[in-house]
């Protein structure tokens, strides 16, 4: 994406004025502002529920969300007689609770700086609070916002679960926005606020894309699911409803309306990555096991979680773009757009990254490191993420344990599964990427990539995905990077064909109720 620091340069011959051309005549209609997703939606199927939120509900903003400023503790330890084992021991204890009560707060709560861009240069807020207050528009209520997917903490609402539950509260008022994001419940977002209570900035955290909530209070209202990617959130449409996208349309070198058809392109639970550094909006045919299973399918990729990523390499949909210490980086820097330094040579190749060579995202200006808002968070972040388990299934709920059982010998032996998804990282240990030839599908993604391969799914928590938890029915399922293939049914048919395995109908359902035990906590 375009960072605001950087002076955009407009380019013909974009790869998405290819595309657009490709895609025929028909266009989407343009996303008004008056449905910006960046509000959290309370649940219809709550009778008669609604927010009645106070401009007077107020909850202190994070230390990190506030000032920009996280500080790891230093534990310094005092023995007698110099350092001793049991001293150091001790660091090691205080330092392990430290990384991860910092980590947790950066991932919910760290904008890095970004409402600067997403505020001050897209200017997203005022779409949010309308003209009532300072805006544009009519403003966002609540309700508007429930089918874009954002989430609400309902450990944040404090006293107001009660006029929640009693329909006293107002689901149409953008004033009921405004205190939610001043009551901090808005998961993934932060709102700043002028002294007269209009929005003066909002920002997005880590929190946004890979948390989601449990829905105990309502749907889409909650206790917080960190490292669950959000199946529901429409991150395309939230972008394609900012007031001002001249900045990334002149950055693409396309009009603004062929903006907002790609960005609403990518539907929910999706995003593209890679869009503002190659310019590439669409796959122009999707290949699985020699069969064109599409043509002119949106580039975005589906979001990944971000819990049970230890133990193993590489952790994004496409190879050798790094394990979570770069990606965390490298989003919080190019695609969140916050304050830090970030340098990847790779992205000066102007034959597979035009727009990020031209624009020189390859080595981010040389800042001081006092005002560095990314860098000192990312040990800190790091330690969080890999201590998020991914959620283990609960037999005869989530699947079937006698079919289970049956997949299990069949994952292992003649579906030959563990060959790559090696128990129990469920990914190979090593260097766990292919070409695309390897897994049967087309290159398109991997090409945007800098190896040109894909990276081995790890399994663990796919249940999830399959049974549709915490998601709207309509986006659940949806597997390999792009979601192609609806249910992991169609993931086993898809290796059935490719590698001729020969797997019977009863065989195959066993394998699925397999996949959807994982991980296993035998």
């Amino acid at each position: 994406m375009l960072r605001a620091r950087h002076a955009p340069r407009s380019r013909s011959g974009n790869v998405i004025n290819k595309h657009d051309d490709a895609r025929g005549t028909k266009r989407r209609a343009p996303f008004r502002p008056k449905v910006v997703p960046l509000i959290i939606a309370a649940s219809l199927g709550l009778a008669g529920a609604a927010f009645v939120v106070s401009w007077d509900i107020a909850r202190a903003q994070p230390a990190s969300a506030a000032s920009g400023k996280t500080t790891i503790r230093r534990v310094e330890a005092k023995p007698t007689g110099g350092v001793s084992g049991p001293s150091f021991e001790a660091q090691v204890a205080a330092n392990t609770s430290d990384l991860f009560t910092e980590g947790r707060k950066t991932f919910r709560f760290d904008t890095f700086g970004d409402e600067d861009f997403w505020g001050g240069t897209l200017q997203l807020h005022q779409a949010i609070e309308g003209s009532a207050f300072g805006g544009v528009g009519a403003g966002i209520s609540p309700r508007a916002a429930l089918d874009l997917g954002l989430k609400v903490d309902a450990d944040a609402l404090h006293g107001v679960q009660g006029a929640l539950q009693s329909g006293r509260l107002d689901l149409d008022n953008p004033a009921t926005t405004l205190a939610l994001l001043k009551a901090n419940a808005v998961v993934g977002l932060t709102g700043f606020f002028n002294s007269d209570g209009s929005l003066k900035s909002v920002g997005i955290q880590c929190a946004l894309c890979h948390s989601t909530v449990d829905n105990s209070v309502a749907f889409g209202i909650g206790h917080r699911l960190d490292g669950w990617a959000n199946r529901d959130l429409d991150v395309g449409k939230i972008i394609a409803s900012a007031p001002n996208l001249t900045p990334l349309a002149t950055l693409l070198g396309v009009s603004v309306q062929t903006v907002k058809t790609v960005l609403q392109s990518w539907g929910p639970g999706k995003f593209d990555a890679e869009l503002f550094l190659d310019g590439k909006a669409f796959n122009p045919q999707q290949v699985s096991h020699g069969v064109v299973t599409g043509t002119n399918v949106s580039g975005a990729t589906l979001i990944p979680n971000a819990y049970g990523l230890a133990g193993f390499n590489q952790h994004t949909w496409t190879g050798a773009w790094g394990t979570v210490t770069y990606w965390n980086a490298f989003v919080a820097a190019l695609e969140m757009h916050g304050k830090g330094r970030f340098f990847d040579p790779r992205l000066n190749n102007p034959a597979q990254f035009p727009i990020a060579a031209a624009n020189g995202f390859g080595d981010l200006p040389h800042i001081s490191p006092d005002d560095d808002r990314i860098t000192p968070k990312l040990a800190s972040l790091h330690f969080y993420q890999l201590a998020l388990p991914a959620p283990s299934p609960r037999p005869g709920v989530d699947f079937d344990p006698a079919a289970a059982a049956r997949g299990d010998a069949l994952f292992s032996g003649k579906a030959g599964c563990n060959n790559c998804h090696v128990e129990p990282l469920w990914t190979e240990p090593g260097w766990n990427l292919h070409q695309p030839s390897e897994i049967g599908i087309d290159s398109f993604e991997a090409d945007r990539a800098p190896d040109h391969v894909y990276k081995t799914m790890n399994l663990a928590g796919v249940f999830v995905r399959e049974n549709g938890l915490f998601m709207q029915p309509a986006n659940k399922g949806r597997f390999f990077h792009d979601g192609r293939f609806a249910t992991l049914a169609a993931v086993v048919d898809h290796y059935n064909v490719f590698f001729n395995l020969g797997l019977t109908n009863q065989e195959k359902q066993d394998l699925v109720e397999y996949l959807k035990s994982l991980p296993s906590t035998s």
